[in-house]
């Protein structure tokens, strides 16, 4: 055991921690979403007009209020695991930059208190943000850099969960303005939504770059692993577009536009005319009004998982073929199959149990975890395809041949 590598160790610790809390504020996320509770507690960053540490327990049990409230708990726990995990990342010297920048969002949050009420939201939200960059500032540590581009991602890490922050709170404050035919609110939540599964895939990069395991990955050939790419990007797009399509659908309470499955309303394609929708209408057993665009984005991401799934599939069986058992390729997208199954089959059971909210939250969870695992799989593949070609032997003939002149 080397000296440095025990502090590597809780290092790998803490990020692997802050990317699963990550997951778990995904999953608070999706919960809220599912159950149509991201308004239960009006006000922001306040909650009822109390710090939102300090509202009474007898308020958090008001209809979706303990929902939403520990959502904004838990994203405001991790927001200081990864300013902390930044500074680590970082190194010493990066508290002199995280001093400047956690005294500049105090002076303008203490600044934006002192214009009027109407902002005084956003000061005590910045305000409270530079507090604590502040006091990661002043842990007196002098530990070294992260190795490569791993400060790089803290910094990244480090602004985006601020963004995450910012629109969340105005995800609530904007909820009822409204620009053409959408509400700010709803585009908010959208933003919000899709921006936490890249945060959460952004943490969980980093705590694998964080592991000992990355750095011994080397090796492979680059004849067997090159065909393999493209099938690993395109899954990995595809699942993209998935979460985008959900999250659209979810944002807009449309994820039963459609209440039965496989078929769609009896048939293979829905028709989508004024007067069938109208029937679709009349004869579903709750009261919300469904649209022709809402059933035609549903059945897009129906037919889109089903490409997800099968794209995914041929990535496993291709790299089986390709590597064989022993690669660590073959293991990551066999996994990756599994989660694709498993994803498909919750889909299935949101609609089958009328979009219950356990299920449904579930349901985001497996996507947030797919959109991890094809991106791991695509780095584990470009790096393994760069020490496959640093450890390509070189051809005597192209040593000493004299160089084409294009």
């Amino acid at each position: 055991m080397t000296m440095g590598s025990t502090p590597n160790r809780v290092r790998f610790a803490f990020a692997v921690l802050t990317a699963i809390a990550t997951l778990g504020l995904v999953c608070l996320g999706g919960l809220v979403t599912s159950k149509g509770v991201g308004m239960s507690v009006p006000d922001w960053p306040t909650s009822f007009g109390y710090n939102m540490f300090a509202l009474p327990i007898a308020q958090w049990f008001n209809g979706g209020v303990f929902d939403e409230h520990t959502h904004r708990l838990w994203a405001s726990s991790v927001g200081l695991l990864v300013v902390f995990l930044a500074r680590w990342l970082g190194g010493f010297e990066s508290r002199k930059p995280l001093a400047l920048i956690g005294g500049l969002e105090v002076l303008g949050g203490l600044a934006l208190l002192s214009v009027g009420p109407d902002w005084r939201g956003a000061g005590h939200f910045l305000a409270g943000i530079g507090g604590v960059v502040l006091l990661a500032a002043l842990v007196w540590v002098r530990n070294p850099a992260a190795e490569g581009i791993l400060p790089r991602l803290g910094w990244a890490a480090f602004w985006l969960v601020q963004a995450q922050g910012l629109l969340g709170g105005l995800r609530v404050v904007l909820d009822k303005a409204i620009v053409g035919n959408v509400t700010l609110g709803m585009i908010f939540g959208m933003v919000h939504g899709c921006l936490g599964q890249i945060f959460f895939v952004l943490l969980g990069t980093i705590a694998v770059f964080c592991g000992a395991a990355w750095g011994r990955l080397e090796g492979g050939s680059l004849p067997r692993i090159a065909p393999l790419k493209p099938w690993l990007w395109a899954g990995g797009l595809l699942v993209v577009v998935q979460l985008l399509l959900g999250a659209a659908m979810r944002h807009q309470h449309a994820g039963l536009a459609i209440s039965d499955f496989p078929l769609a309303y009896g048939e293979l394609w829905p028709a989508t005319d004024v007067d069938s929708v109208r029937r679709y209408n009349q004869l579903r057993a709750d009261e919300s009004i469904v649209t022709t665009f809402q059933i035609q984005l549903q059945m897009i991401h129906r037919m889109g998982a089903v490409l997800t799934f099968l794209v995914i599939l041929t990535a496993w069986v291709k790299s089986w073929l390709l590597l064989g058992w022993g690669s660590r390729l073959v293991g990551g997208t066999t996994g990756w199959a599994c989660l694709v199954c498993a994803q498909f089959t919750l889909g299935m059971f949101t609609v089958w149990t009328n979009k219950a909210a356990d299920v449904a939250t579930a349901h985001v969870a497996g996507g947030a975890l797919l959109l991890l695992t094809g991106t791991l799989l695509i780095l584990v593949a470009q790096k393994l395809t760069v020490s496959a070609r640093a450890a390509a032997p070189v051809s005597p003939v192209g040593v000493f041949a004299r160089p084409a002149v294009y």
